[in-house]
């Protein structure tokens, strides 16, 4: 049975230990001593812009162009555990390891750009929760979707900021040349405090604006050690050197019944993690993570960071097209990273992982690469750049944590008639203390698997069926909503324990998680009234999604006979499939570009072509703000 994504990154940050001794020259500890200082630099730089309201602070008073909209979250994307975790899978699967990130799901970006951008910024609200009462209103079940929805968020970050303490004081302890304390443990707790310390002071001081400039500093440098890696494999591995190191199939991105992958004579522990993941019969996990992931995708984004982003954005068309700016900017890099160090590894160090018999550790192929094939200056780049992309995660969960205490909480049960000073200073305040306690909980890491398999769990169980139904459906409440997502929480908390007794994934339980949650959202929603027509047709009339919102349509034609349904359900559900095809192609090229398969670069470059042309004509030039019968209002 597979494990699931977020507990193998969990280990993955856990278990890294450098197998070589790891020599920074003294340019590279300029170049990290610098990033710091120009990272400090800026959140100070911008922070009286930051701090003139909340909307400033939380938002950038949708004032950031999509563009660096885009690039911030493209930078937050590029997360370490992560891209060890997806080198790894290049190594063990190949090419066919395109799919298996789709378990995240990785194409929610495509659904984002196509059309979920633009319904959530047509809302005109700060946060998620205030989205939500934008939906339901503020009746009682509209409050309790509200709470529920808070609640969700603030755990999450809990939990993300938790992890987040763990993998930098990690990896700070292992890449950074300096010794504060003899016992390795407490060497990586101070590494810990003084990085999210740090972080955390420029986060506090810019808000939003030190969040996003802060991540696109972070992203140019990540991008030049992503091309850099690459370069250096092409330079050192030829085509028929990794034939000789892969079995036949590896380059290919097709796949039937089967994985049909055999490392016999060359990795066997290979063959053994295959079986040990549960991807032998291919088809059916493609199956699998396909129905999970298109659902996940159309119930949109969670409450955090995220959806910050795409509320940020000028304009619901800006918003769009961040969404789409961060694969044009993200993919290709990142797999030329991820090829680069999987390719070095498997033509230098597969003797290595062979001596490790079956005990091997994929995960020290990264700190192997940097150590023996990153030459001076570059390994400094490097450096940084894995360091910017814990702090850039960590950066945005810490800035999400007080748009929901300040503006959801706060402002909308105990005052909301205090100064914008007060807020911005609360908002300082609430980010401190949920450092200090995302940083208590790291402190006990035999806890953190727990933390984080119950947010994946919830999302994944909890969060889908109540936010996918709340597009589509008019009759569904807020009483709906709110006994959906209090079902998906319940159910997901044993799945800790499931796994362990019966080796049911997260994966392979989604279909009863997700068909437990849709069946608490019905029964909630018809044992209550329907929410308030008004709330309704306000919500319909400004967000126009499609989906079976006939009784609302037709109220607000008796009052005004212009108001159009939406009509481009199918014209979105081919760009979606256009739109995965289009991002699957870039990740493909950064590998096929790395591993120097030209015939295949070339199709590939055909492929996006005419993805990108047929995107243009059916999504881009039919991009909408509003629709055009709708007087543009703001949802307090």
């Amino acid at each position: 049975m597979q494990r699931p994504a977020a507990l193998q990154l969990q280990d993955l940050v856990l278990n890294l230990q450098v197998p070589v001794s790891m020599q920074l020259s003294t340019l590279d500890i300029i170049i990290i001593i610098a990033y710091f200082a120009a990272v400090l630099f800026i959140g100070f730089w911008i922070s009286k812009r930051a701090s003139k309201d909340i909307d400033s602070y939380f938002l950038g008073n949708n004032e950031l162009p999509w563009y660096a909209l885009g690039l911030s979250n493209a930078s937050g994307m590029f997360d370490i555990s992560g891209t060890m975790w997806m080198v790894y899978l290049l190594f063990v699967y190949g090419l066919k390891s395109l799919y298996i990130p789709w378990l995240w799901p990785s194409f929610n970006q495509i659904f984002m750009m196509v059309f979920l951008s633009v319904w959530l910024r047509r809302s005109g609200v700060m946060t998620g929760a205030q989205w939500i009462t934008f939906r339901f209103g503020k009746g009682l079940g509209g409050n309790l979707s509200h709470i529920i929805v808070v609640v969700f968020a603030l755990m999450s970050v809990l939990g993300f900021i938790a992890y987040g303490f763990i993998g930098i004081g990690i990896f700070s302890a292992e890449f950074l040349p300096w010794k504060l304390a003899a016992d390795p443990k407490l060497n990586q707790t101070y590494y810990a405090l003084i990085v999210t310390s740090f972080t955390t002071l420029y986060v506090v001081k810019g808000g939003m604006f030190s969040v996003v400039f802060t991540e696109i500093m972070q992203f140019f440098i990540m991008t030049i050690a992503c091309v850099a890696v690459g370069v250096i494999a092409m330079v050192q591995v030829s085509p028929e050197m990794l034939a000789a190191a892969v079995p036949e199939g590896w380059t290919s991105v097709f796949f039937g019944w089967e994985l049909d992958l055999d490392w016999s004579g060359r990795l066997e522990s290979a063959n053994a993690k295959i079986v040990e993941d549960g991807y032998s019969l291919f088809t059916i996990f493609f199956m699998l993570v396909v129905f999970k992931g298109v659902l996940q995708s159309a119930a949109g984004p969670a409450p955090n960071y995220d959806m910050q982003r795409v509320l940020s954005a000028k304009t619901p068309i800006e918003a769009a097209k961040m969404s789409w700016v961060v694969n044009v900017v993200l993919l290709v890099p990142r797999y030329m990273l991820i090829a680069g160090l999987t390719v070095l590894a498997l033509v230098f160090f597969t003797d290595d992982l062979n001596n490790m018999g079956e005990d091997v550790d994929f995960e020290k192929i990264l700190p192997f690469v940097m150590a023996n094939y990153v030459p001076a200056g570059l390994l400094g780049i490097l450096v940084a750049g894995l360091l910017a992309a814990f702090m850039s995660t960590f950066a945005a969960t810490v800035n999400a944590a007080p748009a929901y205490v300040v503006n959801d909480i706060y402002k909308r049960y105990i005052n909301n008639e205090a100064s914008e000073k007060t807020y911005v200073w609360m908002s300082y305040i609430v980010s401190i203390a949920f450092v200090i306690a995302g940083t208590i909980i790291g402190l006990y890491v035999s806890s953190i698997n727990q933390m984080i398999m119950w947010i994946v769990s919830a999302l994944y169980g909890g969060y889908t069926a109540s936010n996918l139904l709340k597009w589509v459906w008019w009759r569904f409440n807020g009483f709906g909503y709110f006994i959906g997502m209090l079902t998906g929480i319940i159910a997901a908390i044993p799945m800790v324990y499931v796994e362990q007794q019966t080796g049911l994934s997260a994966l392979e339980a989604f279909p009863i998680l997700f068909g437990a949650c849709l069946a608490g959202c019905y029964i909630g929603t018809i044992m209550t009234p329907p929410d308030d027509m008004e709330v309704l047709k306000n919500f319909y009339k400004q967000t126009r999604p499609w989906g079976f919102w006939g009784p609302v349509q037709a109220a607000l034609t008796q009052d005004n006979p212009a108001v159009k349904p939406n009509e481009s359900f199918r014209r979105d559900t081919f760009n979606v499939v256009i739109g995965i095809i289009w991002q699957t192609s870039l990740a493909a090229l950064g590998i096929f570009l790395v591993i120097k398969d030209w015939q295949s670069l070339g199709i590939t470059i055909g492929v996006i072509t005419v993805t990108s042309v047929i995107l243009k004509f059916t999504w881009f030039d039919r991009l909408q703000d509003y629709p055009p019968d709708v007087t543009v209002t703001r949802s307090d």
